[in-house]
């Protein structure tokens, strides 16, 4: 279990597959550099970046799923420890980041979905929800999607959302982390902190 986290009262978490670019997406919004790797798997524990002043974090959880070179165990360690985290922190947690590949995510949700498996981005998407986080699905790398709008429809379909996805901005945000074009993620994060009754934390988003 992740014992790093430091003691604020109000957190926003970024969770997602390894490789689907979190934490060029946490360096977007914060300005500040974290450590990525290469190769996926490489963040192993929590990127904290706890603002001085205010009440609050963001937190970059750990990637989860297929890792090259990585053992089962760990993997499977890791996406444990991952959901512990949000179990623990549920009371804190205003939103959770659930972030995406947009060319790939349908995709690995369809080779994923079966009689006995539930894709993990399904799981996680139902199981913030169930702990009573709100989840924006930053749906990441739409630069790199042609038929953005079937794709958007495909993934809200995939998360037992109604198509067509334009409905759903409060929770469906597509993004391109690595070209600064963040805007719907802000929104959808804004839109949330403000039912929280939560505006002052809009300076970070």
């Amino acid at each position: 279990m992740f014992e790093t986290r430091p003691d604020r009262g109000s957190e926003v978490v970024l969770v997602g597959r390894s490789n689907v670019g979190k934490s060029t997406l946490m360096r977007e919004l914060t300005g500040h550099t974290f450590d990525t790797g290469q190769r996926p798997g490489v963040t192993r524990e929590p990127n904290h970046y706890d603002w001085t002043g205010p009440d609050f974090v963001l937190t970059d959880l750990p990637g989860f799923g297929f890792m090259q070179s990585v053992p089962e165990d760990v993997r499977e360690r890791i996406k444990t420890d991952v959901v512990r985290y949000v179990e623990a922190n549920a009371d804190e947690i205003l939103v959770g980041v659930l972030v995406v590949d947009g060319k790939a995510v349908v995709d690995i949700i369809d080779r994923h979905s079966g009689p006995d498996e539930v894709p993990h981005v399904v799981e996680l998407f139902h199981f913030l929800r169930e702990v009573g986080v709100e989840p924006v699905v930053a749906v990441n790398k739409m630069d790199k999607v042609d038929d953005a709008d079937e794709r958007l429809n495909e993934l809200c379909d995939r998360l037992g959302m109604l198509p067509p996805w334009q409905q759903w901005q409060e929770t469906v945000a597509p993004i391109s982390a690595k070209n600064g074009d963040v805007d719907a993620l802000t929104e959808a994060v804004r839109h949330h902190l403000h039912e929280a009754e939560r505006d002052d934390l809009f300076q970070f988003f």
